[in-house]
């Protein structure tokens, strides 16, 4: 018993900093994905000229809360004919794989659980690509023919779809060189600008595959309400039907991670090798205190609005955001700061910088990039089953090969040439450019071979 203990302890002690960072990421993630929920609801509210939730809370902020207890105390119903063992699990698979695969990600240079792992994007998407099984597992221990649509659907989708954002990665790891997400990052520091930048069309491409993957509208044919009533959760009821929307918020934030790691620099600063306006022999520019700035721009919006408020606890809940905003300006400035006034602790302060700073540029990026399939799906209508996989198999993957072959070959003629950095776009753009046009020409002709419906034959009702 006491060797068992000692070999805990120093298991413990090993792996201690992954294991914390693992135990925030499952008790805290849950939360973060309420308050998406939430800013969601507000955002499509906005969009419509509505309030959305206020009732529960300050503005709606405990919404959230109240949602979650709702699902944990409503009745969990299994049909009878269902496969009770497999009905249990699939859900569980589904959330499980979003939340391993967050263990690759790398949130700013300090905070990653698998650190200096060397295959770490390879990691990522091939564990998020595991939760389609819960998806189709869980459609067909229902035993329900809606849900096996849907799962049947669902796996269609992802299954095309992964093919074209996998092409689409391969051209940000032409650039890179490797699939060490850190790695990755200091590469697009060293080369001073952005994959994103160096390969539009297959930042492009992986955007679009990314809404396809996560069942995001327009691209939500596993679970289109109007057809499959839900779709492969029809028949999933209270904490069960929450961990598959678990799953899909968490999975947003993987490819949101994925394509900032890959494609718009990860951690750094927008033009990290620039330094303009520089103060003293710091180093420090502007770019080092706009997170600041921004946050007290924020917190004084905050105080702007507290004498507008209607009810007096909405005013102080305006007060606490602008003291929590203010305070949040405190702890960016801090590192940028000491070295401009005590330049000798410049070396022990940097760690801290990086880490902040670097934090706070990933969350803002990965914010961004949520807020584009929150726009998106309020503001384009669903397609139908065969416009997605056409646009999947006719458009995207052609698109995303010839892409990859024409940046392979601008690579070829970048290094011949000695281009590096901003002026590897010499090549790199014309490729993409030409690639686009391929694509939309194979796809042009494509539906110009498809026979034409007659004048008078009947509609599809259906279609």
């Amino acid at each position: 018993m006491q060797a068992v203990t000692q070999a805990t302890m120093e298991f413990m002690k090993e792996y201690r900093t992954p294991l914390i960072c693992g135990f925030v990421i499952v008790a805290v993630l849950p939360l973060i994905v309420g308050y998406v929920v939430l800013v969601e609801r507000k955002i499509m509210a906005d969009m419509q000229a509505r309030l959305g939730p206020m009732r529960v809370g300050p503005h709606g902020l405990l919404q959230p809360i109240a949602d979650a207890v709702k699902l944990l105390i409503k009745e969990d119903i299994i049909p009878d004919d269902a496969d009770k063992l497999v009905f249990w699990l699939a859900p569980v698979l589904s959330v499980g794989a979003a939340l391993l695969a967050i263990a690759g990600l790398a949130i700013g240079p300090a905070f990653q659980i698998a650190q200096g792992i060397n295959i770490g994007i390879l990691f990522v998407v091939g564990v998020s690509a595991m939760g389609i099984f819960g998806i189709v597992l869980g459609g067909w221990a229902s035993n329900s023919h809606y849900s096996l649509i849907g799962a049947l659907r669902s796996s269609a989708q992802l299954v095309s779809y992964e093919t074209a954002a996998g092409m689409a990665l391969v051209c940000g790891l032409l650039f890179a060189g490797t699939l060490n997400i850190t790695s990755i990052v200091q590469a697009q520091y060293d080369q001073g600008i952005w994959f994103g930048l160096l390969a539009p069309v297959a930042f492009f491409v992986y955007l679009v595959a990314s809404i396809a993957e996560t069942n995001r509208a327009p691209f939500d044919l596993p679970e289109a309400e109007s057809e499959l009533v839900a779709g492969y959760m029809t028949e999933f009821s209270g904490f069960r039907w929450s961990l598959y929307f678990l799953a899909e918020y968490t999975n947003m934030i993987v490819v949101a991670s994925v394509a900032t790691t890959l494609f718009l620099g990860g951690w750094l600063r927008p033009f990290p090798r620039t330094h303009w306006l520089t103060w003293k022999s710091t180093g420090m520019d502007f770019f080092d205190f706009l997170p600041a700035l921004l946050m007290v721009v924020v917190g004084a919006y905050c105080l702007a609005r507290t004498p507008k408020q209607p009810v007096r606890v909405q005013q102080l809940f305006m007060l606490a955001v602008a003291g929590m905003c203010f305070a949040a300006a405190a702890v960016l400035a801090a590192p940028v700061i000491v070295p401009f006034v005590k330049p000798s602790l410049a070396a022990a302060v940097k760690p801290l910088y990086e880490g902040i700073h670097g934090g706070f540029w990933f969350i803002c990026k990965v914010g961004l990039y949520i807020y584009f399939f929150m726009w998106v799906r309020f503001t384009l209508p669903r397609y139908r089953f065969d416009q997605l996989m056409r646009l999947g198999w006719h458009f995207l993957i052609p698109l995303s090969i010839i892409n990859v072959l024409l940046i392979g070959i601008a690579m070829i003629i970048g290094s011949y040439y000695h281009l590096n950095g901003w002026w590897l776009l010499l090549a790199t753009i014309p490729a993409s450019i030409i690639a686009l046009i391929i694509a939309l020409f194979i796809l042009a002709l494509e539906q110009k071979g498809q026979p034409q419906k007659a004048a008078g034959a009947a509609p599809d009702s259906y279609a």
